[in-house]
């Protein structure tokens, strides 16, 4: 028994198998029983002995094996049940549905169903123990909320990575503000949060929203963070800048009337109307089945609902005049007018565009190089775009609606001057913001293509070290380029990973699941919104791959 000789009979263990040892205590003990058998009975003796030694083993490790069975199935459960975002007391269903299930192969298994507990106190028990933390070299990105208890809801989120170059994104803390929402009340929240793992001494970058509570110089987070000594970049989120750009385009009239000419058809109480519409459409075999609602919180709503709008154009004044009792001559008019139809064609494909762009921005595992590429390359589709507006004829390779009302109607191309414009309003709005992304750009040329990076243009402390880094075998036995590669990949660009948590917290935290504490409702978003990757030499951008 664990490497010690023990006895068949009274199963006492022995501390050393000795053939003194072991002839002591048979001649002691147990000589006078057994030593009237000999041959094949002694022999029958000894393997009945050993069969009920073997028995009584296998039931402890029967037992063992059942226990440690359950628990992990107590935690398999628990764990789906939070990435499903469903309620903590539907582990008793999963329990009750699976005991039926087995009772169906027979009792025996339906035994060891029932050895698992996913009572509600359980489950939550379970998803508490399952998170540990392990912030090495991290990023924030940071934002905030209101639930449907009116509570304000601050989402930490920390990017963190270790020696093997594993990233790892993961809810570092949901923190409950319920008196006001200044600066200094975020400021104590994400202390509070980053002081459990070591504090802001491996801090590579925050990205937050431009609220004034975020990124005011003196009152706001990113100013109390610098008072604090902590002197890393403050990123105001990429997609939230690229928002702010859009809305540049002096497009309101087209928006007005397509957002009324919708409300009209599908808009409030008029589901008769709604229906007739899409009958309508039917019928004539339109290339769209309905309309698109749109509101400015959904940015992205706008493209999809201008789409669909401007391929309705001919139907939706037919549909006005023939099935509308009100008086909607102004609207008719309007979508016959030749101007008006080039102004929501060119929106509609610039608006596809900027959705393109923002689509490419989306996403948990970018690193703030992969934004910044997406964002310089739509600047030189603008540019490309406005060689494509300088004279008649138009390049309207790509501005598809454009290029279908120039057919209809070629006698608008005076217009041309007025698009330019717009876009030349557009790419000046693109160069003057993402000013705090511009002044990383040698940080990031020097991460991306260092043997390429002009060693002027590093900051001073930098440039013997770029220099050097211009032999490729610095760039595998550098700390330097090991430092900064590990640094660059920690960084958020987008608070992209709060906002769709922000769908998940309403989802968990619903009208009727409005009780959760908070501590449990941050283990119930935590489970579902950790994400690990692992970097290799072939997946680094560029020349990374060399510092790998």
């Amino acid at each position: 028994f664990q490497g010690n000789p023990m006895c068949l009979v009274c199963l006492e263990t022995l501390s050393a198998l000795k053939d003194y040892n072991l002839s002591q205590h048979y001649n002691t003990l147990h000589k006078v029983k057994f030593e009237k058998y000999a041959g094949a009975a002694r022999t029958a003796v000894v393997a009945d002995l050993k069969s009920k030694v073997c028995k009584q083993q296998h039931s402890f490790t029967k037992a063992t094996t059942c226990q440690e069975s359950a628990i992990t199935a107590f935690y398999d459960v628990a764990l789906k049940l939070a990435r499903a975002k469903k309620p903590l007391s539907d582990g008793e269903v999963v329990k009750r549905c699976a005991v039926k299930t087995a009772k169906a192969f027979g009792d025996n298994i339906a035994k060891n169903f029932e050895a698992v507990s996913l009572s509600q106190r359980t489950v939550t028990r379970r998803i508490v123990d399952i998170h540990d933390h392990d912030c090495k070299y991290f990023s924030l990105a940071l934002d905030e909320s209101t639930d449907v208890t009116d509570v304000s809801q601050l989402l930490v989120f920390a990017r963190t990575i270790v020696n093997a170059f594993d990233v790892h994104q993961e809810l570092l803390k949901l923190a409950s503000l319920h008196d006001t929402t200044k600066g200094s009340d975020i400021f104590s929240g994400v202390t509070s949060a980053v002081g459990e793992y070591g504090g802001f001494e491996k801090l590579s970058a925050v990205v937050t929203d431009g609220a004034p509570a975020m990124q005011g110089r003196h009152r706001g987070f990113a100013g109390l963070l610098r008072q604090s000594g902590v002197n890393c970049p403050i990123l105001h989120c990429i997609i939230h800048q690229e928002a702010l750009c859009a809305k540049t385009l002096n497009f309101g009239h087209v928006m007005d009337l397509v957002t009324k000419v919708t409300n009209i058809i599908r808009g409030g109480n008029r589901s008769l109307c709604h229906r007739r519409f899409i009958t309508f459409l039917d019928e004539v075999d339109a290339e769209y089945g309905d309309l698109q609602l749109h509101t400015d919180i959904r940015w992205m709503s706008r493209e999809k609902c201008l789409e669909r709008f401007f391929a309705l154009r001919s139907e939706i004044p037919v549909f006005l005049e023939n099935s509308i009792s009100g008086d909607t001559s102004v609207y008719c008019g309007k979508l016959k007018d030749t101007k008006f139809l080039y102004d929501i064609a060119f929106l509609t494909d610039i608006s596809a565009h900027l959705n393109h762009l923002n689509t490419l921005l989306q996403g948990r595992d970018q690193t703030v190089c992969d934004l910044i590429s997406h964002m310089t390359a739509f600047q030189r589709k603008l540019g490309l775009f406005i060689d494509g507006f300088s004279s008649p004829p138009e390049n309207l390779a790509h501005f598809p609606a454009r290029a279908e009302i120039r057919k209809e109607s070629p006698q608008c191309d005076k217009q041309i001057q007025k698009y330019r414009a717009d876009l030349e309003k557009l790419q000046e709005q693109f160069k003057n913001r993402f000013q705090d992304f511009h002044e990383m750009q040698p940080l990031i040329t020097l991460f991306t293509d260092p043997l390429s990076t002009v060693v002027s243009a590093q900051p001073s402390e930098l440039q013997p070290n770029s220099a050097s880094c211009r032999q490729t075998r610095f760039l595998k036995q550098s700390p330097f380029s090991t430092s900064l590669r590990f640094s660059m990949a920690s960084m958020f660009g987008s608070t992209y990973i709060c906002e769709s948590s922000f769908s998940t917290m309403k989802h968990i935290k619903s009208k009727e699941r409005n009780r959760l504490t908070n501590e449990t409702l941050f283990h119930l978003m935590q489970s579902p919104l950790s994400l690990r990757c692992r970097w290799t030499a072939e997946s680094c951008p560029g020349e990374v791959a060399l510092l790998c």
